[in-house]
């Protein structure tokens, strides 16, 4: 498989972490759209949102479950946003589900 962020989860491509365990990893985005802007993502590969069943759900759970301690670390102290895309005309680019957490500032409420 040829995923980009399999690779980062996997060290094989560098990426400014902030956080992982043995299910998760966050890392910075390359292209920030807020002051603090963290990618997510499960280790498992699960393609998007779509992907999603009772059999990996526990890895998104996982995620989930990392987010406020991530936040946290991160000095979202008066919240943040989470999104994810899926598929082309949500604006996937890279086909691993992984959400964008955004905070920093007010958000303005069109930011998707």
């Amino acid at each position: 498989m040829d995923c980009v962020f399999c690779k980062i989860a996997a060290g094989e491509i560098p990426s400014k972490r902030v956080f992982e365990n043995e299910r998760v990893v966050a890392f910075h985005d390359l292209h920030p759209q807020a002051p603090v802007h963290i990618l997510v993502i499960p280790r498992a590969h699960i393609a998007c949102a779509d992907e999603i069943t009772d059999k990996n759900s526990g890895d998104v759970a996982a995620v989930f479950e990392a987010i406020p301690k991530i936040a946290a670390a991160a000095g979202l102290q008066n919240g943040y946003r989470v999104i994810t895309n899926c598929g082309e005309d949500g604006c996937q680019s890279v086909k691993h589900l992984h959400f964008h957490l955004l905070g920093g500032a007010k958000l303005p409420e069109t930011m998707a």
